[in-house]
């Protein structure tokens, strides 16, 4: 019998107090204990990126990370990220680029575009493409989702912009 232990975490703005198998993987934990389906298992080697999610901010392979490993952490998934309309804009540039496909692998191709559209400044086709080197898709050739991701980054810049120009006139 593997030993249990209690689990600490925030998920998706909720604290969670669970116990768990010691050696219980973080995606393991988020699917069969939270019910967050949405990260998918794949690989389980750390290589498609269909269990990413956010802990602390940082995209981490689920797959890879035991639960207690995270215990105290902030953890973020995709039904976060949907709840809270953090991704509304990349979901629908998804769906208008035909970036979605089988699905399998969105939530984890959402959780890249997400922690690089948090970063400041508009990313370079190369620097999308480079993001996604951890996202296995085996229905597309990619340059929907980069398309995808290219105008949100744009679209987003705009409105920064946009908000800056406002707030120097107001």
């Amino acid at each position: 019998m593997s030993e249990q232990i209690t689990i600490h975490l925030t998920v998706n703005g909720e604290d969670v107090s669970q116990n768990a198998p010691a050696r219980e993987t973080l995606a393991d934990f988020l699917r069969t204990r939270l019910q967050l389906t949405g990260t998918h298992m794949g690989c389980e080697m750390g290589v498609c990126g269909a269990c990413l999610v956010l802990v602390d901010g940082r995209v981490v392979h689920s797959c890879l990370m035991f639960a207690a490993q995270a215990s105290g952490s902030v953890v973020e998934t995709i039904e976060g990220l949907s709840e809270r309309a953090a991704i509304a804009d990349i979901q629908e540039a998804f769906h208008q680029r035909n970036a979605l496909q089988c699905g399998f692998c969105t939530p984890g191709m959402l959780m890249t575009a997400q922690a690089l559209l948090s970063q400041p400044g508009v990313p370079s086709r190369d620097e999308i493409r480079d993001a996604l080197s951890g996202n296995y898709c085996r229905c597309t050739g990619y340059e929907a989702i980069v398309d995808a991701i290219e105008s949100v980054a744009r679209a987003r810049a705009a409105t920064a912009n946009g908000r800056q120009v406002e707030e120097v006139a107001g």
